[in-house]
């Protein structure tokens, strides 16, 4: 660690020759063209983006394989919880 700022952002879709980018923690939004991104960036990718001047520096994130696996985990353990506690059939109100 360089003792620089930096973010954690999500590439929440991508439309295009643009990636939509969430970031951790205030759900900020920022459209990026998909070539400033590392190679291989798609839907899910979890990337390190450095700040500078104020700015994330996209030309240097560089992509989370591991905490897109950690966080892919967590979905999965979630989504078995609810599958559990559902009853099946039809909802009735």
């Amino acid at each position: 660690m360089t003792g620089q700022a930096e973010y954690i952002w999500v590439v929440d879709r991508v439309e295009g020759s643009v990636a939509v980018l969430v970031r951790d923690g205030d759900e900020r939004t920022e459209d990026v063209p998909i070539e400033m991104l590392p190679a291989g960036s798609r839907a899910g990718t979890v990337l390190c983006v450095p700040v500078v001047d104020g700015r994330p520096d996209w030309m240097a994130a560089t992509l989370d394989e591991e905490e897109r696996r950690a966080r892919l985990r967590e979905a999965e353990e979630v989504l078995e919880r609810l599958k559990r506690r559902d009853p099946g059939g039809d909802i009735t109100l």
